[in-house]
């Protein structure tokens, strides 16, 4: 338990001492939503009404897709990994903790987002707390399973990246953030259904936002779950 705890803490301090983490973590994702604020809402008023979801949901591919699968394949080529299980780490907390503080760090960015989007750009909160809550804990869990599967098949740091920017990029441009679903022609759309951002965004705009949902919202959910 002391092993567990102390990694724990370690992986938790780590999210915010190294510059990279930190980048992924909270500079790039509240950069990105400042901008987001700035511009979106003066090119299209109508942003507004789904900021926080989107940003919350940016915030977590940032620190999940982008920024967890790296320092696991560095961890694993250094060998550090196998001093954690000599000094009797569980190998299955080697990859739950990582993906667990990366889950708080999103939090902590979103409940910033939450907090400052109403105040700075006049975004409307969540209608239902409960949803948005259990949406984006869904959505950050499946983000995180999703980046640890990367950061375990990939062989190198290289292909990290290569992976990590295959699923970031398609979320950013076909999850519903940037661009509606519903504008989405039919291949393209099925495509964007296979991404963990559409059905996040689905699920907010549904059962959080109190706005029409593209799909069953409920559908969405049980999709993030079993991700």
């Amino acid at each position: 338990m002391n092993a567990f705890i102390n990694h724990f803490l370690f992986e938790f301090r780590t999210g915010i001492r190294n510059k990279t983490l930190l980048l992924m973590n909270y500079l790039f994702p509240l950069g990105f939503y400042a901008m987001m604020g700035l511009i979106m809402t003066g090119i299209n008023p109508l942003f507004r009404e789904t900021m926080i979801p989107a940003m919350s949901i940016f915030a977590v591919l940032a620190a999940t897709i982008l920024g967890l699968p790296d320092p696991l394949v560095t961890a694993r080529e250094a060998g550090i990994f196998r001093n954690y299980k000599i000094n009797g780490v569980p190998a299955l907390s080697i990859l739950v903790i990582p993906a667990i503080t990366t889950i708080i760090h999103s939090s902590v960015v979103t409940m910033i987002i939450v907090t400052t989007a109403p105040l700075f750009f006049s975004a409307p909160l969540p209608v239902n707390w409960f949803y948005f809550i259990v949406t984006f804990m869904m959505t950050a869990c499946a983000c995180a399973g999703l980046s640890v599967l990367i950061g375990v098949i990939s062989t190198s740091s290289r292909m990290t990246v290569l992976w990590s920017q295959l699923v970031f990029i398609p979320s950013m441009i076909l999850g519903g953030m940037m661009l509606p679903f519903s504008m989405l022609p039919g291949a393209i759309s099925k495509i964007a259904l296979l991404l963990p951002a559409t059905h996040a965004m689905n699920a907010f705009r549904g059962l959080a936002q109190n706005l029409t949902a593209d799909f069953n919202p409920i559908g969405s959910l049980i999709i993030l779950l079993a991700s």
